[in-house]
């Protein structure tokens, strides 16, 4: 299949990299597109509308003019990829997998009232300074924050706003039908711990058995046993309040600009270029191949196999992104003249 396979430091190929204290050894294997399962199949021109979307922001001499080009291109989106990128499977000597997040929205109120009465705080600057730790215990039962005008919105659900946390951005939707859009504005500094685990260490449930919805439901069946269950996750996230986005574009990601469902992916950028294309074979009960871009990160998504695919916003998309968890692999596209400055000496 006209590979060639090696040994090369995958900090060299990060545009991220840079901010990494370190460099990671990852074997390197030159493909072809007609390595890759079902490349013909897919729809390439989403692929290229999102690639351009980011693609101003890769200010590299081996990058530039790809972008350029891309920019004024008329002919097929397949072709373009064919004739400027060469497939590279980066790998670390760990599996492929897969996870699926999702933007969420969830009812709100910009007033405290009966209903809604747990506050969705901006991060206090102390915090940003880094004199601060609040644990989550201290800032939603202690109250530490209160009254500081620090509040966005208020919710009505605090299950709703800890799943809102963990995925980092998401929406509002106040009783008029508007929508506050929220951005990640920082955390804690405490180190994120899974609600779900807890339950399964517990002896509540078998792992099989644990979703959001499970949880929630859970929480709502036991309140005292739910608030001790919250607070298990020390990890407190704040936003920031996204007030010139879009309702339709997605929410912003690593790279400052908004996400497409389907389409971005996040990546551990010591291995993956951010704006780089991303070719992927999912497994799993409902397999699929596409080409998508690296265009967002995530604390939990560490390997050079490892990516979690953006799905939409939303109820429907949540619930199909809490069914992925699937192996398969990953395919980077890099330029020509870079894929083969990585290729060992033959």
């Amino acid at each position: 299949m006209g590979k060639l396979v090696g040994l090369a430091l995958a900090g060299l190929i990060a545009l991220a990299a840079p901010a990494r204290a370190e460099l990671v050894e990852a074997e390197i294997t030159l493909l072809d597109f007609t390595d890759l399962v079902g490349w013909e199949l897919d729809d390439h021109q989403a692929a290229f509308d999102a690639f351009l979307h980011t693609c101003e922001l890769l200010d590299d001499p081996q990058w530039d003019p790809i972008c350029s080009i891309g920019f004024d291109f008329t002919g097929a989106p397949k072709a373009f990829f064919e004739l400027f990128f060469r497939p590279v499977k980066i790998e670390d000597g760990q599996p492929g997998v897969f996870t699926a997040y999702y933007e969420p929205e969830i009812r709100g109120s910009e007033r405290r009232t009966g209903r809604y009465d747990i506050p969705v705080y901006r991060r206090p600057p102390e915090i940003a300074a880094g004199t601060a730790n609040y644990t989550r215990r201290e800032i939603e039962e202690d109250g530490v924050l209160e009254g500081r005008g620090l509040e966005i919105a208020w919710v009505e659900d605090p299950v709703e706003l800890q799943f809102l946390q963990i995925q980092g951005s998401g929406r509002i939707k106040l009783p008029d039908g508007s929508s506050i859009r929220l951005g990640f504005g920082g955390h804690n500094g405490h180190s994120f711990r899974s609600l779900g685990d807890e339950l399964v260490r517990r002896g509540i449930y078998n792992i099989h058995q644990v979703s959001a919805e499970v949880i929630k439901n859970w929480v709502s069946r036991n309140p005292v046993e739910g608030r001790d269950l919250l607070s298990h996750n020390t990890s407190y996230v704040f936003f920031t309040e996204l007030e010139h986005l879009p309702s339709h574009s997605g929410p912003i990601g690593a790279m400052a600009r908004s996400i497409s469902a389907g389409r971005t992916l996040a990546v551990d950028p010591a291995y993956t270029p951010l704006g780089a294309p991303v070719w992927i074979e999912k497994g799993g009960a409902e397999p699929f191949s596409r080409l998508m871009v690296a265009q967002d990160t995530g604390s939990r998504i560490k390997g050079a196999q490892r990516a979690d695919i953006f799905w939409g916003t939303g109820d429907e998309a949540g619930k199909a992104a809490g069914r992925i968890k699937d192996a398969g692999r990953m395919v980077v596209l890099l330029p020509i003249q870079r894929a083969y400055a990585l290729a060992p000496e033959e």
